[in-house]
């Protein structure tokens, strides 16, 4: 570890030519030299003096941030006076945490790259007193940096796929010391904690205090608000009253069963409408000609806000939770492809009906726990999927219960973010006073 600084230096600057010609691609332009450290200096000097402790917060990307959002408002509220920065490694990560994040947070910044001279340099002009790391984005020089300089690192909502574990147990004298940097590993579920605990982890290191996200429906209220929710739909270019089927985070190989599926629907619901968005945004337009195929005509959000349609094409970042507030029925993609799925808690904190494919693997827990409670269906087949569309659909009784277990789910599983603030506020009291920091 202690050759890792070196290495990734020497690299870089092997490199610079390469950085050079990323940054002149429209995905990098901009964010090379802000990961870098560029302006970091005068961002920070123009912040406001700050009589608490500072916050350094880090997420990958729009997932990792959205997860993030309760505990950014719990810090808030809880600390008021301290300096709350928040980084993020993506483009789209960074304008989703501008969007959602700026009432919380100080600032939100591009993530340093993990190079030899560069996270020192963030270290120095952040000033941190605590960092905290949102589900992943591992890089062994910062977390081992930070703890060289006695910074607490916790690990929040933190999970282990199939293929995570494989390679952490694989690589363990990689990953075991960069993990043992941590302060404290919160995991989602009592079967991460397990895991990571099995690796060789000290188990007073690590904890389950629950996935962030059963706490991000708490200023949603617990009433669905009808009006509000018609004013949506038409605001999206849909009529009220017809069903509408939302497939959030899709893809590629599900769209085509989706589109199979809707046709084959309105034979028996012919006033069906749906919402299709894409895991990948910038596949909109493959999406589109993909529906040509199947003779049904898209509308596409970014371009089309003022059109009305049946079936919208939703390539925008932050939308989504608004979509699935809208729906009658919801289908969480990553799950009919070999994907791992992705996070139900969205769509059932909205009391929406459920249903996914059998690859579910980076949500098994949560996933099992919606289908036991019976807020969700797991199916396996494309004939499964079309049979529970069409019943849930068109049995109101059904649909009706669905929602409200879905619902019940998330309301049993909220309390979260207090569990973390308690975590924090154990570390922050062990820490040292520091008349300084350098």
């Amino acid at each position: 570890m202690l050759l890792y600084p070196l290495f990734t230096s020497v690299l870089a600057l092997a490199l610079l030519p390469v950085f050079a010609l990323l940054a002149c691609r429209k995905k990098y332009r901009g964010r090379i030299g802000k990961r870098l450290g560029w302006g970091l200096a005068k961002q920070v000097a123009q912040l406001p003096a700050a009589s608490g402790p500072t916050f350094w917060m880090h997420a990958l990307s729009v997932g990792e941030v959205t997860s993030a959002l309760p505990l950014a408002h719990g810090l808030r509220s809880a600390y008021p006076y301290a300096r709350i920065l928040f980084s993020v490694t993506t483009r789209t990560g960074h304008e989703m945490a501008s969007k959602l994040l700026t009432p919380h947070v100080d600032l939100v910044i591009a993530a340093p790259m993990d190079v030899g001279w560069v996270v020192p340099y963030f270290r120095r002009i952040l000033q941190p007193d605590f960092f905290i790391l949102v589900e992943t984005d591992f890089w062994c020089h910062w977390l081992y940096h930070l703890h060289r300089r006695h910074i607490p690192a916790v690990l929040v909502n933190g999970r282990i796929s199939a293929a995570s574990l494989s390679r952490y147990r694989r690589f363990a004298r990689f990953f075991l010391p960069m993990f043992r940097t941590f302060a404290l590993l919160s995991m989602q579920t009592a079967a991460d904690a397990a895991q990571m605990a099995a690796l060789g982890i000290a188990p007073d290191k690590v904890a389950s205090l629950g996935n962030l996200k059963f706490d991000s429906s708490l200023s949603h209220g617990t009433t669905v608000n009808h009006g509000a929710l018609a004013i949506q739909k038409e605001r999206h270019g849909f009529a009220v009253a017809p069903p509408l089927w939302v497939c959030g985070s899709t893809h590629r190989g599900e769209e085509a069963v989706i589109f199979q599926i809707y046709r084959n629907l309105l034979e028996h619901i012919a006033d069906l409408q749906l919402v299709l968005a894409p895991r990948n945004i910038e596949r909109a337009g493959e999406i589109i000609e993909l529906a040509d195929q199947y003779s049904l005509t898209c509308r596409r959000w970014s371009i089309d806000h003022q059109s009305w349609g049946p079936l919208l094409v939703l390539d925008t970042i932050g939308e989504l939770a608004n979509c699935y507030a809208m729906a009658d029925v919801a289908f969480v993609g990553g799950s009919l492809v070999a994907a791992g799925g992705h996070n139900p808690i969205e769509p059932a904190a909205t009391a929406v009906p459920i249903l996914f494919g059998p690859h579910m693997e980076d949500f098994a827990e949560i996933s099992a726990e919606l289908v036991r409670c019976g807020g969700a269906c797991q199916v396996d087949s494309e004939e499964d999927l079309q049979d529970l569309l069409g019943h849930i659909l068109t049995d109101k009784d059904r649909k009706r219960s669905m929602a409200e277990a879905a619902r019940a789910c998330v309301l049993a599983n909220q309390g979260v973010v207090h569990k973390h603030l308690e975590a924090i506020d154990a570390l922050l009291a062990a820490m040292p006073a520091s008349p300084c920091k350098g």
